[in-house]
């Protein structure tokens, strides 16, 4: 099964942070992860240099492809750093990935 994973640390939220399932909102010096497990991306997000990682709003999300994935980090990483409560982004919005 193909598998996949990618992390950006150093990301500042942007006023407002990132929201996340555990902890609602998370702001300052973030990790993001996004893995990939063939079907799905699991996006989280952790305080960098810290351990305990948080699920984003909006995770996990169907992805068909690591290319896609790879598109979806980004755009999180990117929408991490604009804030505003942060979540996922819908593929309808990035011009779709599935």
């Amino acid at each position: 099964m193909a598998r996949a994973t990618w992390t950006t640390s150093g990301v500042f939220t942007g006023r407002g942070g990132a929201r996340t399932v555990e902890a609602g909102i998370v702001t300052g010096d973030l990790t993001v992860r996004t893995t990939w497990d063939g079907a799905t991306a699991e996006v989280a997000v952790r305080y960098t240099g810290t351990e305990k990682w948080f699920t984003l709003t909006g995770s996990p999300e169907p992805c068909r492809s690591e290319h896609d994935s790879r598109r979806l980090h980004q755009a999180v990483v990117e929408a991490v750093r604009v804030g505003g409560g942060a979540v996922v982004p819908q593929p309808v919005r990035m011009g779709g990935w599935p």
